[in-house]
Protein backbone atom coordinates (compact mmCIF):
# COMPACT_ATOMS: atom_id res chain seq x y z
CA UNK A 1 0.00 0.00 0.00
CA UNK A 2 1.42 3.37 -1.00
CA UNK A 3 1.84 6.03 1.65
CA UNK A 4 -0.04 9.28 0.98
CA UNK A 5 2.09 12.38 1.20
CA UNK A 6 0.54 15.64 2.34
CA UNK A 7 2.12 18.72 0.79
CA UNK A 8 1.11 22.17 2.09
CA UNK A 9 -0.01 24.24 -0.92
CA UNK A 10 -1.10 27.43 0.86
CA UNK A 11 -1.88 28.70 4.35
CA UNK A 12 -3.93 31.74 5.28
CA UNK A 13 -3.71 33.22 8.77
CA UNK A 14 -6.51 35.70 9.32
CA UNK A 15 -5.89 39.29 10.36
CA UNK A 16 -8.41 42.09 10.40
CA UNK A 17 -12.08 41.13 9.96
CA UNK A 18 -12.55 39.22 6.69
CA UNK A 19 -15.71 37.24 5.98
CA UNK A 20 -14.07 34.79 3.56
CA UNK A 21 -10.90 32.97 2.57
CA UNK A 22 -9.99 32.21 -1.04
CA UNK A 23 -7.49 29.73 -2.43
CA UNK A 24 -6.83 30.38 -6.12
CA UNK A 25 -4.53 28.90 -8.75
CA UNK A 26 -4.68 25.47 -7.10
CA UNK A 27 -2.05 23.31 -8.83
CA UNK A 28 -3.11 20.11 -10.58
CA UNK A 29 -0.26 17.80 -9.56
CA UNK A 30 -2.06 15.86 -6.81
CA UNK A 31 -4.80 13.24 -6.53
CA UNK A 32 -6.86 14.83 -3.73
CA UNK A 33 -7.02 18.02 -1.66
CA UNK A 34 -7.53 18.57 2.06
CA UNK A 35 -8.51 21.85 3.68
CA UNK A 36 -7.97 22.26 7.45
CA UNK A 37 -9.51 25.23 9.31
CA UNK A 38 -9.14 26.15 12.99
CA UNK A 39 -10.22 29.35 14.67
CA UNK A 40 -13.07 31.64 15.60
CA UNK A 41 -15.72 31.88 12.89
CA UNK A 42 -19.22 31.64 14.26
CA UNK A 43 -21.21 31.44 11.07
CA UNK A 44 -21.80 28.15 9.32
CA UNK A 45 -18.85 27.58 6.94
CA UNK A 46 -19.64 27.14 3.25
CA UNK A 47 -17.61 26.57 0.10
CA UNK A 48 -17.96 27.39 -3.58
CA UNK A 49 -15.60 25.93 -6.16
CA UNK A 50 -14.15 27.63 -9.26
CA UNK A 51 -16.36 30.69 -8.71
CA UNK A 52 -19.50 28.62 -9.39
CA UNK A 53 -22.46 30.37 -7.74
CA UNK A 54 -25.08 28.32 -9.61
CA UNK A 55 -27.40 25.73 -8.06
CA UNK A 56 -24.91 22.90 -8.54
CA UNK A 57 -24.18 21.76 -4.97
CA UNK A 58 -25.69 19.24 -2.57
CA UNK A 59 -24.89 18.25 1.02
CA UNK A 60 -26.10 15.62 3.46
CA UNK A 61 -25.35 16.17 7.16
CA UNK A 62 -24.98 13.83 10.14
CA UNK A 63 -24.25 15.62 13.40
CA UNK A 64 -24.83 15.59 17.12
CA UNK A 65 -24.63 17.81 20.16
CA UNK A 66 -23.66 15.21 22.76
CA UNK A 67 -27.26 14.42 23.68
CA UNK A 68 -29.06 14.03 20.35
CA UNK A 69 -28.16 12.87 16.86
CA UNK A 70 -29.46 14.73 13.82
CA UNK A 71 -29.41 14.36 10.06
CA UNK A 72 -30.56 16.53 7.22
CA UNK A 73 -30.12 17.16 3.54
CA UNK A 74 -28.22 20.32 4.48
CA UNK A 75 -28.87 22.90 1.80
CA UNK A 76 -30.77 20.46 -0.37
CA UNK A 77 -29.97 19.19 -3.83
CA UNK A 78 -29.84 22.46 -5.77
CA UNK A 79 -27.88 24.83 -3.58
CA UNK A 80 -25.40 27.57 -4.47
CA UNK A 81 -22.79 26.26 -1.96
CA UNK A 82 -21.83 23.26 0.18
CA UNK A 83 -21.78 23.30 3.98
CA UNK A 84 -18.45 22.40 5.65
CA UNK A 85 -19.49 22.17 9.30
CA UNK A 86 -22.72 22.49 11.26
CA UNK A 87 -23.03 25.63 13.40
CA UNK A 88 -24.44 24.62 16.80
CA UNK A 89 -26.23 27.68 18.11
CA UNK A 90 -26.38 31.41 17.58
CA UNK A 91 -23.27 33.15 16.29
CA UNK A 92 -20.99 34.43 19.01
CA UNK A 93 -17.52 35.85 19.23
CA UNK A 94 -15.59 33.46 21.46
CA UNK A 95 -16.32 29.91 20.31
CA UNK A 96 -13.72 28.13 18.19
CA UNK A 97 -14.50 25.63 15.49
CA UNK A 98 -12.42 23.31 13.38
CA UNK A 99 -13.17 21.37 10.25
CA UNK A 100 -11.49 19.43 7.49
CA UNK A 101 -12.68 19.16 3.91
CA UNK A 102 -11.46 16.37 1.63
CA UNK A 103 -11.94 16.88 -2.12
CA UNK A 104 -11.50 13.65 -4.04
CA UNK A 105 -10.14 13.33 -7.61
CA UNK A 106 -10.23 17.10 -7.90
CA UNK A 107 -8.58 17.20 -11.36
CA UNK A 108 -10.61 14.39 -12.97
CA UNK A 109 -12.65 15.99 -15.76
CA UNK A 110 -14.98 13.04 -16.36
CA UNK A 111 -16.71 12.90 -12.94
CA UNK A 112 -18.66 15.15 -10.58
CA UNK A 113 -16.64 16.12 -7.49
CA UNK A 114 -17.42 14.54 -4.12
CA UNK A 115 -16.36 15.86 -0.74
CA UNK A 116 -16.26 14.72 2.86
CA UNK A 117 -16.12 17.28 5.65
CA UNK A 118 -15.90 16.71 9.37
CA UNK A 119 -15.83 19.26 12.10
CA UNK A 120 -16.78 20.48 15.52
CA UNK A 121 -17.47 23.71 17.31
CA UNK A 122 -17.01 24.40 20.99
CA UNK A 123 -19.75 26.29 22.77
CA UNK A 124 -18.59 25.65 26.34
CA UNK A 125 -20.53 22.42 26.65
CA UNK A 126 -23.24 23.00 24.06
CA UNK A 127 -21.31 22.56 20.82
CA UNK A 128 -21.25 19.50 18.66
CA UNK A 129 -19.60 17.60 15.86
CA UNK A 130 -20.60 16.15 12.56
CA UNK A 131 -19.77 14.90 9.10
CA UNK A 132 -21.04 16.23 5.80
CA UNK A 133 -20.95 14.56 2.40
CA UNK A 134 -21.04 16.98 -0.52
CA UNK A 135 -21.40 16.90 -4.27
CA UNK A 136 -20.46 19.55 -6.81
CA UNK A 137 -22.21 18.74 -10.06
CA UNK A 138 -19.38 19.78 -12.37
CA UNK A 139 -16.72 17.86 -14.26
CA UNK A 140 -14.32 20.82 -14.24
CA UNK A 141 -10.98 20.40 -12.49
CA UNK A 142 -10.95 22.38 -9.23
CA UNK A 143 -8.67 25.41 -9.51
CA UNK A 144 -10.07 27.70 -6.80
CA UNK A 145 -11.96 27.48 -3.52
CA UNK A 146 -13.96 30.23 -1.79
CA UNK A 147 -14.75 29.63 1.91
CA UNK A 148 -17.18 31.95 3.70
CA UNK A 149 -19.26 31.98 6.87
CA UNK A 150 -22.58 33.51 5.84
CA UNK A 151 -21.44 37.12 6.28
CA UNK A 152 -19.94 36.52 9.74
CA UNK A 153 -16.36 37.73 10.22
CA UNK A 154 -13.53 35.28 10.84
CA UNK A 155 -11.55 35.86 14.03
CA UNK A 156 -7.98 37.11 13.93
CA UNK A 157 -5.51 34.24 14.16
CA UNK A 158 -7.75 31.65 12.48
CA UNK A 159 -5.82 29.51 10.02
CA UNK A 160 -6.80 27.64 6.88
CA UNK A 161 -4.31 25.35 5.16
CA UNK A 162 -4.83 23.66 1.81
CA UNK A 163 -2.92 20.42 1.33
CA UNK A 164 -2.23 18.40 -1.83
CA UNK A 165 -2.29 14.62 -1.43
Amino acid sequence: MATATYVPLATTTVSGSPTSITFSSIPSGYTDLRLVFTGIANGTPRVQLNGDTGSNYSTTNLYGDGANPYSSSGVGTSATYMYLNHNFGAPGTTYPQMFTLDLFSYTNTSIYKTTLSSGADDRNGSGGSGVIVGLWRSTAAITSMYIYFGGITIGTGATATLWGI
